[in-house]
């Protein structure tokens, strides 16, 4: 599909803003570097999007589900199709012995060939499910870290700043 973006990317985008937020932030009147001081509206607005873009991932998870099942029931339409055009042309043909054997041995390869074209399909995109929700998970557990880094963070600064009777 092209144009679309990997899942999880818009979410590490926003993650990776506020890194740069806080990074690019400046300690307040020469204090500890641990303390900084952030625009909270845009760092609120930021956390917003990635809420929003949960959403959106979990459609794009379940939109790539239910391509890899249209495939899946695709792949075993056109096998049954073929399967049952090799058995009727069996049948049609079945004469002698000998054209009878030969089209039952053509039905049993076009069989299995269609078989196998339906395990390799169904493994293929069994295998791209697993890597996109891979992905997710480890773009989900980056976020959650940051946000709980960053969060974390935030505490600390308020709590030094009431412990120092500061602002």
């Amino acid at each position: 599909m092209p144009g679309d973006n990997f899942p999880g990317e818009r979410i590490e985008s926003l993650v990776d803003e506020l890194e740069g937020i806080i990074e690019e932030a400046k300690p307040p009147f020469g204090k500890n570097a641990q303390f900084k001081v952030i625009e909270t509206e845009v760092f609120f607005n930021i956390l917003d999007e990635i809420r929003m873009s949960y959403p959106e991932e979990w459609q794009k998870s379940r939109r790539i589900l239910k391509e890899r099942d249209e495939l899946l029931a695709s792949a075993t339409a056109q096998a049954d199709s073929i399967i049952a055009d090799a058995q009727q042309q069996a049948l049609t043909i079945a004469g002698e012995q000998e054209i009878v054997r030969l089209a039952q041995q053509q039905a049993d390869d076009i069989r299995d060939r269609a078989q196998q074209y339906e395990r390799e399909t169904r493994y293929a995109a069994e295998d791209y499910a697993e890597q996109v929700f891979t992905h997710l998970e480890e773009n989900l557990k980056s976020l959650t870290s940051t946000v709980a880094r960053c969060r974390q963070q935030l505490n600390e600064g308020a709590n030094a700043s009431n412990q120092n009777g500061a602002w």
